[in-house]
């Protein structure tokens, strides 16, 4: 079984904590800079994905789900000979019909 797991390194920074606003000078500027550095909301889909047999297979794939708008992870669990896992991390920029989409663009089948 192969896995390849590829991060953008888009992660979002994480807010700082505490309520001391300005005057202690660490320079965080308190709760309301902490919530501008919140992390964009994500979802995860699921693919199930048929036809996939090697690495070359997972690079069509991941490949082909990068190019999508708000693609932020791709994890493919490939199970060759079987239905393979695609994990796709996205902001809600990309509809499970892109992804779909790319999935056929590749050349593989969404089950």
């Amino acid at each position: 079984m192969t896995e390849q797991r590829i991060d953008l390194g888009l992660a979002a920074s994480t807010p700082r904590s505490g309520g001391c606003g300005d005057a202690c000078g660490c320079g965080h500027g308190g709760a309301a800079a902490a919530t501008s550095d919140a992390p964009e909301a994500t979802t995860t889909h699921v693919l199930r994905v048929d036809g996939m047999t090697c690495a070359h297979c997972v690079r069509a794939v991941t490949d082909e789900l990068n190019a999508v708008p708000g693609v932020r992870v791709v994890d493919v669990d490939l199970r060759a000979g079987e239905t393979s896992l695609v994990r796709v991390s996205s902001t809600g920029v990309a509809t499970s019909d892109d992804l779909a989409a790319a999935i056929d663009e590749a050349g593989y089948t969404l089950v």
